[in-house]
């Protein structure tokens, strides 16, 4: 018995009955041999934090574009804050921790520069539409490559958590809920914290009722929420919170959305956002043979719709990156003779 196979049989002595065991994994799109040391969810994660689509979350907006403090969050503390939150439930489920963690990592990988402003835009430009799920589950699918393969070729458990994280369709399993779950509490808390940071609210703000029963400080909501869907959840099929917390925990996102996410000192960047991913996306529409060489011939070799090569090349941008391709397609440089 190898290292492996050591651990899979450990998961079948300890886990949960409702949990994905590794070695009942549907499988993989190709088929690949097994690793001697890892599990096939733990290959998948380390794929995932190993690939480019995932260094790129650190330069990628979470709430305010292109923040210039050290401490507002990012696409990738995001991130890893979610990983974090989904591998405690997990733990404390007896759920498949190894698949908990590669769905949080690789859930936002196919989120635009400047946040969801950025997937709102290429939703309204883009013909076929725009929904960062289903782009993450084509970065891992297909866009995210090297000279001998294209995609990460993940198992079906982990790229159906990635698709199915947000939008209308649940996932199929628990980890996949989790991870469903536990985006939410990250985002709704982190967001707290930067915007008091940030000084377009003020701790006193903050819904009276929903901070006595979830919390004064940002451990305390984040310790209630993850007790709650303990309590609730447990040896049970389904991943779910009370109805209690589920009310204020809504209660204080609705204040978000009110107050940060669509307030106009918060977003005032905005429009100059939009305004630089439609002319980026315009531009390349009609130029697209200036768009890189090395680009176009991966859709050139692997005979991949040419309507897709814009929005793909835009979606993968950083803010920086797509700043710099504005700069360079439309501002003057200075003439310089030599």
């Amino acid at each position: 018995m190898n290292i492996r196979q050591g651990i899979e049989e450990l998961e079948k002595d300890t886990l949960s009955v409702q949990a994905i065991f590794s070695s009942n994994t549907k499988g993989r799109l190709i088929k690949e041999g097994k690793c001697k040391v890892r599990t096939e969810f733990q290959r998948d994660r380390d794929r995932v934090i190993h690939s480019k689509a995932f260094r790129r979350l650190k330069h990628k907006t979470q709430v305010f574009i292109a923040p210039e403090g050290d401490h507002y969050r990012t696409r990738l503390t995001h991130t890893l804050e979610v990983a974090q939150i989904s591998r405690t439930l997990a733990r404390a489920l007896k759920l498949n921790e190894d698949l908990t963690e590669a769905i949080a990592l690789g859930h936002d990988l196919g989120h635009t520069p400047f946040g969801h402003t950025g997937e709102a835009v290429l939703n309204k430009l883009h013909p076929k539409g725009f929904k960062h799920n289903e782009q993450s589950l084509r970065v891992v699918d297909i866009l995210e490559h090297n000279k001998d393969k294209i995609g990460l070729n993940l198992t079906y458990e982990v790229r159906d958590g990635i698709l199915n994280h947000s939008g209308n369709n649940k996932p199929k399993n628990l980890e996949g809920e989790l991870v469903r779950i536990a985006d939410r509490i990250a985002y709704i808390n982190h967001d707290i914290d930067d915007a008091i940071r940030a000084r377009v609210i003020s701790k006193e703000q903050l819904p009276e009722e929903c901070i006595k029963i979830l919390g004064e400080t940002h451990g305390e909501r984040i310790n209630t929420m993850i007790l709650d869907i303990i309590e609730e959840s447990l040896c049970k099929k389904e991943i779910r919170m009370s109805n209690l917390i589920n009310y204020n925990t809504e209660k204080l996102r609705d204040f978000m959305f009110e107050n940060v996410y669509l307030d106009k000192d918060a977003k005032k960047e905005e429009e100059k956002a939009k305004y630089i991913i439609t002319q980026i996306y315009n531009y390349y529409t009609n130029n697209l043979n200036r768009l890189p060489r090395d680009h176009i011939s991966f859709y050139e070799k692997n005979n991949l719709p040419k309507d897709d090569m814009v929005c793909d090349y835009i979606a993968g941008m950083t803010d920086r990156y797509a700043i710099k391709t504005f700069y360079n397609l439309f501002i003057p440089k200075p003439w310089e003779k030599y």
